[in-house]
């Protein structure tokens, strides 16, 4: 019994010293991420037409060297509403000034701040795999 004791208080005082696992780091905490190389960018082309429902418009201009991070947006230098109609510049829609709830915010929603998470530049470049995808005016066709 007494070894039992001794093996239970060594695994004990173990366990009181263990750190626990860091699950994940706070955004503060993380680096900056770099943009990858765009190939072949399209040059300025205006507003390029959604093709399928609920698609976040494509980026008509060079994306290269805007600075969207955690402590800048670029983007909003143009498509804020207070700048948009000065600028021309589309502005940002009011659904990126909700919250998940629904309710409204003073400035951009942080689940709507990073704009280049859904709001890609068109490039030229073959498909990566091959795939069937039509647009709606092709499915509207047949």
């Amino acid at each position: 019994m007494k070894k039992s004791f001794i093996f239970m208080l060594a695994l004990c005082s173990g366990l009181a010293f263990a750190d626990a696992p860091q699950v994940a780091n706070s955004i503060d905490k993380t680096a900056e991420s770099i943009a990858p190389a765009f190939t072949n960018p399209y040059k300025d082309v205006g507003n390029i037409p959604v093709t399928f429902p609920h698609q976040p418009p494509l980026v008509p201009h060079s994306i290269r060297g805007l600075q969207v991070t955690k402590n800048a947006n670029q983007c909003l230098g143009c498509h804020s509403p207070d700048v948009a109609p000065t600028t021309g510049a589309p502005r940002v829609p009011e659904s990126h000034f909700l919250t998940r709830d629904g309710q409204k915010t003073e400035g951009t929603s942080p689940r709507r701040y990073f704009c280049l998470q859904c709001h890609v530049q068109q490039t030229n470049v073959n498909p990566i795999i091959q795939n069937k995808f039509e647009t709606i005016r092709q499915m509207q066709g047949k």
